[in-house]
């Protein structure tokens, strides 16, 4: 969860079908988050028919949090919430040290066990979803996946050319 509006060397980008299997969502999910702008493609935004969104890393991390908080039962209105949180807290840098808790309602980021204790105390039944282990799973997918299914961006004039 870094600062989106950085950009530096090329990013390697995912096409929306490569996005959904990774993650497990439907297209018409992505397509809705997108639109909405719960989690725009931060490589390329599709710029009229025919073009394809490229989502970067972080953009996967991100639909990761969201899924797993929808499969939790947490309201898309809480996630866009939780995600607006986690961006501000990014302050550009990954967030691989919280640990997001919910009990189905309501968010909490977790810095430390200490909050967790804390926040566990209160009686309420939480899981917990640790951002770091969704990076490095993230990671690790991306990884193993066919080098076709990561698209370089090419620099803005070179786009253009190629159309």
């Amino acid at each position: 969860m870094a600062v989106r509006s950085m950009k530096g060397p090329a990013e390697p980008g995912y096409r929306g079908p490569t996005v959904c299997k990774l993650i497990g969502i439907s297209y018409r999910q992505l397509d809705y988050w997108a639109r909405t702008g719960l989690v725009t493609p931060s490589v390329r935004a599709a710029d009229g028919s025919g073009s394809q969104r490229l989502y970067g890393f972080t953009d996967l991390v991100e639909l990761r949090i969201i899924k797993r908080l929808l499969d939790a039962g947490v309201s898309l209105q809480r996630i866009r919430e939780a995600i607006r949180y986690l961006r501000r807290e990014a302050a550009g840098k990954p967030l691989t040290d919280i640990t997001l808790m919910s009990d189905g309602e309501r968010i909490y980021a977790c810095h430390s066990g200490e909050e967790v204790i804390d926040v566990l105390s209160h009686g309420q039944a939480v899981f917990g979803i640790a951002v770091g282990r969704v990076w490095a799973d993230t990671a690790g997918d991306v990884a193993t996946m066919p080098a076709d299914n990561a698209i370089e961006e090419q620099p803005e004039a070179e786009h253009r050319i190629a159309r």
